[in-house]
């Protein structure tokens, strides 16, 4: 019943914020504006993460004082740290070097300061504990990925508030049967904040979530997988929720974004670009070109990755040398069937789509039917009627 309430009260403060901020950035005219990689059709504000943000400490504030919050003192001020980044970037746009130096003091407050990090892998690979000087390194990449691949897959109208609240729901759930609770709390403070701002971003959005709520969120939920991680490695065999595939848990949980992040990069090195420049190469936009609606993709996908998290539930009692390569194999080839049905579908619609040198002649025949139109109507505005 606690939590239910801290979610209320974080959904609450979302709700009555969000409006305010809508219209407050409009007024600023701080937001996207239609063209170029963008997929909607009008100006929308951005920065949709203050909203989420605020609400969660809000309800933190109100209800956290009950738990040894001291626990994740660094982890709070390191999410604190990142909304301000994303907020900067937001307002005015970092370089990538200044953006990743700041996400950088972030990520080493909470890996060398909260000492949430990747302390061993668990037999992965023949490999049990890390030293410390790999553990924090290896820490802070995986954070930073975790964090910027998140960032990327917010890209359409509710996507990454969809698959970051199943993350939260599925770790905040987790770490309450687990009696962490200051963890569960923050997950689910998080969920309240993030299903108020989908009351405004579901498809057709209003508010968008921006660097500001992006990075800050996948940052968070970023840092908690690792929580989990380490957490769930310490339970005793036999342990009522334990995942013997330690590494692999922790993976399927941000799988989407980090399965995205890696198929783009791939492919724009292919053809020679940066791996960070911009494009229209992500999942997302792939399906949509298939004729799928931004509520249709957010659902599939969210959908498929409750799916592969199932997968590794129930093969929860294997090591990871057996459960990362079967996951490994089940993402890649659902996503080479989604690429080719979704290659199918382009075609298709290609097909059934008039040819660029028959579209004068359909202009045509469309001006030519309005100028008998507006000829006809002039012609009963100017004649004499007989009413008798």
């Amino acid at each position: 019943m606690f939590y239910i309430l801290a979610i209320l009260t974080a959904f609450s403060v979302g709700v009555l914020l969000t409006p305010i901020l809508i219209s407050v950035l409009r007024k600023a005219r701080i937001g996207d504006a239609p063209g170029g990689r963008k997929i909607h059709k009008k100006f929308t504000p951005s920065m949709g993460g203050i909203s989420i943000v605020l609400a969660a400490f809000v309800a933190l504030a109100i209800w956290g004082w009950q738990f040894p919050l001291p626990d994740i003192r660094y982890l709070l001020g390191a999410i604190a740290l990142m909304f301000f980044v994303g907020l900067r970037d937001d307002v005015v746009e970092l370089s990538a070097k200044h953006k990743l130096g700041l996400q950088l003091i972030a990520v080493l407050l909470v890996v060398v300061a909260g000492d949430i990090r990747i302390k061993e892998f668990h037999g992965f690979l023949a490999i049990e504990t890390l030293p410390l000087w790999f553990s924090y390194a290896f820490s802070a990449f995986v954070l930073l990925a975790l964090t910027n691949a998140f960032n990327l897959i917010d890209g359409l109208d509710g996507l990454a508030s969809t698959v970051g609240g199943l993350t939260l729901l599925l770790l905040g759930t987790w770490f309450y049967i687990q009696g962490l609770e200051s963890f569960a709390l923050l997950s689910f403070i998080l969920i309240g904040g993030i299903a108020a701002f989908m009351v405004f971003n579901w498809h057709p959005a209003k508010i968008f979530m921006g660097d500001t709520g992006s990075l800050t969120l996948g940052f968070a939920i970023g840092s908690l997988v690792i929580a989990f991680m380490e957490y769930n490695a310490a339970l005793p065999k036999g342990a009522f929720g334990r995942f013997e595939p330690t590494f692999t848990a922790g993976i399927v949980l941000m799988i989407y974004p980090l399965y995205d992040m890696a198929r783009v990069f791939t492919l724009r090195i292919r053809k020679g670009k940066h791996p960070m420049s911009a494009d229209k190469s992500h999942v997302h936009h792939f399906l949509m070109r298939s004729g799928l609606k931004h509520n249709e993709v957010a659902l599939l996908l969210g959908s498929v990755q409750l799916m592969l998290l199932g997968l590794v539930i129930a093969l929860g009692s294997s090591s990871d040398n057996i459960v990362l390569p079967i996951l490994s194999a089940v993402v890649l080839t659902i996503g080479a069937q989604l690429d080719r049905i979704t290659i199918q579908k382009v075609k298709k619609i290609a097909r059934q789509s008039p040819r660029v040198l028959e579209l004068p002649d359909i202009q045509v025949q469309r001006e030519s039917e309005k100028k008998r139109i507006r000829l006809e109507k002039q012609s009963i505005d100017s004649g004499t009627m007989n009413l008798n």
